[in-house]
């Protein structure tokens, strides 16, 4: 099969992928076993093994982002090891915080979620509230990831998804996103969350492989090996950072910059990736889920922690985009300044130069189809088109289940209790495990839409990574406001979050997007975020016990509606260029959990009101 880089995929490596995903299956759904209750398709039956859990949560973190754009961030002109900060400082610092204080308070009582914990400790209708910020996060992160493995698609296997075209109609990225979305929609449909974790444990021995084979191909085919690699990274110095002893060229490690547009500095990965982090081992369902499906407390802890792991598959894959960059930068025997359009990267000609023009995160794709040795070329197309299958799975699991736990049932055990029926929850079977299953289809071809339209605001980031991780944060502050508000003593009910939610969310949104039809949004947005409070409070009894007296909660109000003004207006930087540039994506979970937490205390009521506690 030729492909548009000139080169050609062998029959053995296509071999491997089909082998790989029918092997991950057929294990995936026969130690599924059998699904006879909501407990056993979205919790594992609360049995499955801490190591199968914790190579889950890698896989989760990894995913083909991860391991497709990291080189390229390394790769690209100026790139270096800059990104690797957020991971040894915030992820694991994080990771530390979510196992020992987390942790406990999720296995105080058997829940589902950390949003059933938020619902439970504040009242009201905050699960639900909770439950739509996570979808919103979820997918609009998790559709990212997707869109990069078609993409990818489109590199290594442009004539089949060309036949498809031709023959049935879409294009081929939409024929690309299908085939994902049709096998992601099988593994969860049938085995639900325990197929989810084994497969994703199966995924992370095919990453780790995956890694080290592409690190030992690029070394292999330079001809000083090792030497070559270290010594073209170290001289790769970027004129920008200027002589400072901590410019090492690709090998950078450490950004002093303070500039709030920079996202990978060592103030962002300590302070701004620690506290996104919290929010995102431990209270985006995502990874959070998995933690519940574990024995016991002592195994979800081991869990998370040991989960750090994923930092060797990320350096490892750093190193490669070292790799890449020599082995690119090689000058060609006979060529000349006729012969070769870009001195800088020599041998990426013809039809490898221009994938690569057109979007510059596709220079690993290049290289595996160019450079991987046959065999090991399918093990890790394997793991890239594996791992785009395992985001979504790991997605469709996460928000079916808070939808059911937000939405359907509390909706059945009403209408069971007009009935006169009473009902184990731990027990539900037939129409609550079916309910389920249709809410994998429902939200399968919810994703898949939004996937084809990732592309749409991918040209708005230096890269996929970027965009993934961004669009997480739009409601990751909302949600760890959330628990916060729900762990500390504070004695607060919900229904200042249910107005502080959306505030966080809109300022994020104004803070991220500059455009006048952005501001326009905003602006509507918190018309109908302050119409809402007005209509509500009026209504509202005077009894209620509040954190502020009734004038200073009209004031708070309007200072939030000031605050999304001004954020519409004037919340921006200037980068170094000082051109108009948002704050780096790794602050917005940060600034969002500060507005949520503090309008939601400052609105709030006494938690001595909520009934049934």
């Amino acid at each position: 099969m030729t492909l548009a880089t000139g080169a050609s995929v062998a029959w053995i490596d296509w071999a491997i992928v089909a082998g790989y995903l029918v092997v991950t299956t057929a294990l995936g759904l026969g130690l599924a076993g059998k699904q006879s209750s909501i407990r056993d398709f979205f919790l594992g039956g609360r049995k499955l093994p801490w190591y199968a859990v914790s190579g889950s949560i890698i896989a989760t973190e990894i995913s083909a982002v991860t391991f497709v754009i990291v080189p390229f961030i390394v790769f690209r002109p100026g790139g270096n090891f800059t990104y690797l900060q957020l991971g040894l400082f915030g992820a694991i610092l994080s990771r530390i915080v979510v196992a020992w204080w987390l942790v406990p308070a999720y296995y105080k009582r058997e829940i589902y979620s950390p949003y059933d914990y938020m619902g439970n400790q504040l009242g009201g209708h905050v699960r639900g509230m909770t439950t739509i910020l996570f979808s919103i996060g979820g997918m609009l992160a998790q559709s990212a990831r997707v869109y990069l493995t078609a993409e990818i698609l489109l590199v290594v296997a442009p004539q089949p998804l060309a036949y498809l075209t031709s023959a049935v109609g879409f294009t081929p990225l939409a024929w690309a996103i299908l085939l994902i979305a049709i096998v992601a929609i099988i593994w969860t449909y049938f085995g639900g969350m325990t197929t989810v974790i084994w497969t994703d444990a199966m995924l992370f021995v095919v990453f780790l492989l995956g890694a080290f084979v592409a690190l030992w191909t690029v070394v292999s085919d330079l001809p000083g090996g090792w030497g070559q690699l270290i010594a073209a990274g170290w001289n790769a110095t970027d004129p920008a950072a200027g002589a400072t002893w901590y410019n090492w060229g690709k090998f950078t490690f450490f950004d002093f910059s303070g500039h709030p547009t920079r996202a990978y500095t060592i103030y962002t990965a300590i302070i701004a990736s620690t506290w996104g982090g919290v929010g995102a081992y431990g209270t985006d369902q995502l990874i959070a889920q998995r933690m519940f499906c574990c024995k016991n407390q002592g195994e979800a802890r081991l869990a998370i922690i040991t989960s750090a792991a994923s930092q060797v598959v990320t350096f490892t894959v750093a190193f490669v985009g070292v790799g890449l960059y020599a082995y690119y930068t090689l000058p060609l025997e006979g060529a000349t300044a006729e012969t070769v359009p870009d001195p800088d990267y020599p041998r990426l000609l013809g039809a490898s130069r221009e994938l690569y023009e057109a979007k510059g995160d596709r220079i690993f794709p290049i290289f595996i189809v160019e450079a991987i040795p046959v065999g090991f070329r399918g093990l890790i197309l394997a793991g890239i088109l594996a791992a785009a299958i395992s985001s979504l799975t790991s997605i469709l699991a996460a928000l079916s289940q808070t939808a059911m736990s937000a939405f359907y049932l509390p909706a059945r055990q009403r209408r069971l209790a007009r009935q006169g029926v009473v009902e184990d929850d731990h027990h539900e079977t037939g129409g609550a495990v079916a309910a389920s299953r249709m809410f994998v289809l429902v939200w399968g071809v919810i994703l898949a839409a939004l996937a084809f339209l990732s592309k749409l605001a991918a040209d708005f980031y230096p890269s996929i990574l970027d965009l993934a991780l961004a669009m997480a944060g739009y409601a990751g502050g909302a949600l760890l406001a959330g628990f916060f508000l729900a762990f500390l003593p504070l004695r607060v009910d919900g229904r200042g979050y249910m107005f502080a939610a959306p505030l966080s969310l809109l300022c994020i949104f104004a803070l991220i997007w500059h455009q006048d039809w952005a501001q326009w949004v905003a602006l509507a947005g918190g018309g109908v975020w302050l119409l809402c409070w007005i209509a509500i409070e009026g209504a509202g009894p005077r009894e209620q016990r509040t954190v502020l007296p009734q004038p200073l909660r009209w004031l708070a109000m309007l200072a939030g509606f000031g605050l999304l003004l001004w954020i519409s207006r004037y919340g921006y930087f200037t980068n170094e260029n000082g051109d108009i540039a948002t704050v780096a994506w790794p602050w917005q979970t940060p600034l969002g959990s500060v507005i949520a937490f503090a309008w939601g205390y400052l609105l709030a009521g006494r938690r001595e009101e909520i009934h049934g506690e």
